[in-house]
C-alpha cells in the first residue's frame, strides 16, 4: 500500500485513502472554512468534524485585521455551546494568541446568557444553547450549529438574519431532520427555486468523507484495541450502517436523505420538541415523585422488548421518569422490575399489553396490586388507534417530555399509520435494530393509564358494563369523584 511520507510506518489504522499532504483540515473541511460568503449552507452527515472546524473559521476571523464584530454561536443545547467554545480555544491556543475565558455571562438586558471567549483585540466569541431569543438586537458573525435540531428553526433563522445587516456572515449547518422542517424548505429553495437568498451551498455525506480522508483522521485519535482500527472505508461505510437505527436513520444523518415526514405518524420536529435536552438528568429519584405516576408495559419475549414507560404528572405536562428495557427476560424478572414500581404508593394506574403472552402477566400483576390500578389492554386494530392519537395530541400540545435517546426516537419515528385496501387505518411499527417499536406502545399504554372515564378511556369490564347497561355491577359500587381524583385511580372501588 503507498502511503504518503508523513504517515508514520507504524500507523495502525487499515485505512486505504490518506490525505494528499499532513494538513490539519481534511478538503471538504477546508473548502467549508475558506468559504467567505455572506450566507452559506451546509447539509452534512453526523460526527464528521464540521463544527470543529468551524470552531477554527471563526476563531481566525476575529484575528483579521479588519474584524469588528462579535461572533455568535447557537448550538443544539448548553452542553454542545460549552464544546463549541472548549474547540475555539483549543484554536486560540494552536495559532498563539491571547484569548480569555469569561466562562458563562450575562449578554443582554433580558438575562440570556452564553459563554464567552474574549480575544486581545477586544472581540469575542459568544457561545449559546438554543434560547432563540437570544440571538435577538446582536450584530455580528451568526453560526448556527445543527440547525434543524432546534425546537424552531424558522424562529431562529428570522432572528438571526437580520444581525448580519451591518456586516458578518451567517454560516448554517446541519443534518435532516425530516421533510418538513425549515432547514430543508431552505435547501429546496436553493436547489429547486433558483436560490433567492443566495446561499453558498455545501453536503459532505458519509461517503464523501469517507472519499477525503475521513477514516484516516479518525484511525489517528482511536485506541489501539478499537475494533474500528482494523477497517477500511467500506467495512467502516457498512459498519455505521448495520449501526444505524434503520435505512431511513442513515439515509438522513449518514447520507443527506430527508426522512419521509408524509408517511410517519409523528415528524421529526414534533419529537424533537418534546425531548429533554440531551445533559438533562431525567431520571429523578421516584421516591422524591410527589406526584401521580402512571405505567404502560409491553410485553416481549423472544423477539421483542418488554418496554416499561413511567409517567410523572405535574399539573398538566408528563414527564417520563423512566423507561425500563428488558430483552429475552424471563417473566418472573419481569414481574419483579414491574412490581417494584407498582409498589410504589404515588404510582396510581398501570396498563399492560395483555395480547398474547402479556394475557398471563396482566393478570397477574392485577390480582396482585388490584384491578383498579392494573387494567390489561388487547391489541387490536380499533384499540391501537385509541392509544395512538393521544400520542401524537400530547406532543402537538407539548404536554410529554421523553428522554434524547436514539433508540427511542427510532421507536417513535418507526409507528406508520397505513391504510388498508378495505379502508380500514391500522398502525404498523417497523422494526429496527433497536426493536419492534416497543416503546411507543408503552408510552402509548402509559398515556392511555392517565386518563379518566371522562378522557375516553378504554375501561375495564366493570367501567363497560356500566357504559352499556347504566347499571352497576353488582361486585362493584361507583364512588364519584372529582376530576383530579379520578385521574388514575381507576373507576370502581370495593
Amino acid at each position: 500500500m503507498n502511503r504518503p511520507p508523513f504517515v508514520a510506518p507504524d500507523f495502525p489504522g487499515h485505512c486505504k485513502i490518506f490525505p494528499e499532504r499532513d494538513v490539519m483540515l481534511l478538503p471538504f473541511q477546508q473548502r467549508w472554512v475558506t468559504d467567505n460568503s455572506r450566507l452559506k449552507l451546509c447539509v452534512k452527515a453526523r460526527q464528521i468534524g464540521l463544527s470543529w472546524c468551524t470552531a477554527y473559521r471563526v476563531v481566525r476571523q476575529k484575528l483579521n485585521k479588519g474584524a469588528r464584530l462579535d461572533a455568535w454561536i447557537s448550538s443544539r443545547d448548553e452542553v454542545q455551546a460549552q464544546l463549541f467554545l472548549q474547540d475555539a480555544k483549543r484554536f486560540a491556543d494552536i495559532l498563539n494568541v491571547a484569548a480569555s475565558d469569561l466562562g458563562q455571562n450575562v449578554i443582554d438586558d433580558d438575562g440570556h446568557t452564553a459563554y464567552s471567549l474574549r480575544f486581545a483585540n477586544g472581540l469575542r466569541i459568544h457561545s449559546m444553547s438554543s434560547n432563540v431569543d437570544a440571538q435577538a438586537g446582536k450584530r455580528g458573525d451568526r453560526v448556527l450549529d445543527e440547525f434543524a435540531l432546534h425546537p424552531d428553526p424558522r424562529k431562529l433563522y428570522t432572528i438571526a438574519y437580520p444581525g448580519v445587516t451591518w456586516g458578518g456572515s451567517l454560516e448554517i449547518f446541519s443534518t435532516h431532520r425530516g421533510t418538513q422542517n425549515y432547514f430543508c424548505e431552505l435547501l429546496r429553495e436553493i436547489t429547486e427555486r433558483g436560490n433567492p437568498k443566495g446561499f453558498s451551498l455545501h453536503r459532505i455525506t458519509l461517503e464523501d468523507a469517507l472519499s477525503e480522508g475521513f477514516l484516516y483522521t479518525l484511525q489517528c485519535k482511536l485506541p489501539l484495541d478499537d475494533p474500528r482500527i482494523q477497517m477500511d472505508e467500506a467495512d467502516y461505510f457498512s459498519f455505521i450502517r448495520a449501526g444505524s437505527a434503520d435505512e431511513e436513520s442513515f439515509q438522513q444523518e449518514f447520507m443527506c436523505q430527508p426522512a419521509d415526514d408524509n408517511t410517519a405518524f409523528l415528524g421529526y420536529d414534533l419529537i424533537a420538541s418534546c425531548e429533554y435536552p440531551e445533559a438533562n438528568p431525567w431520571q429523578t429519584d421516584l421516591l422524591d415523585c410527589k406526584n401521580p405516576l402512571f405505567v404502560g408495559v409491553d410485553v416481549g419475549r423472544e423477539h421483542d422488548l418488554t418496554v416499561i414507560w413511567l409517567l410523572e404528572q405535574v399539573n398538566d405536562i408528563r414527564f417520563t421518569r423512566r423507561v425500563i428495557e428488558l430483552s429475552k427476560q424471563t417473566f418472573d424478572a419481569q414481574e419483579q422490575a414491574l412490581y417494584e414500581l407498582l409498589k410504589l404508593p404515588m404510582v396510581r394506574r398501570c396498563c399492560i399489553d395483555q395480547s398474547g403472552l402479556g394475557r398471563q402477566f396482566a393478570e397477574r400483576a392485577a390480582k396482585k396490586f388490584g384491578a383498579y390500578r392494573v387494567e390489561g389492554i388487547s391489541f387490536t386494530t380499533s384499540t391501537k388507534e385509541e392509544l395512538a392519537y393521544p400520542v401524537r395530541v400530547a406532543f402537538e400540545d407539548r404536554t410529554i417530555k421523553v428522554p434524547f435517546i436514539n433508540s427511542i426516537r427510532a421507536d417513535l419515528r418507526g409507528v406508520r399509520k397505513e391504510v388498508t385496501s378495505s379502508g380500514h387505518t391500522r398502525f404498523a411499527g417497523e422494526r429496527n435494530r433497536y426493536g419492534h417499536c416497543d416503546r411507543f406502545w408503552a408510552l402509548a399504554l402509559a398515556l392511555h393509564a392517565a386518563k379518566t372515564p371522562a378522557a375516553g378511556a378504554i375501561t375495564s369490564v366493570e367501567g363497560i358494563y356500566y357504559q352499556k347497561t347504566g347499571v352497576l355491577a353488582p361486585w362493584r359500587r361507583f364512588r364519584p369523584r372529582t376530576l383530579q381524583q379520578t385521574a388514575g385511580l381507576g373507576y370502581f372501588e370495593t
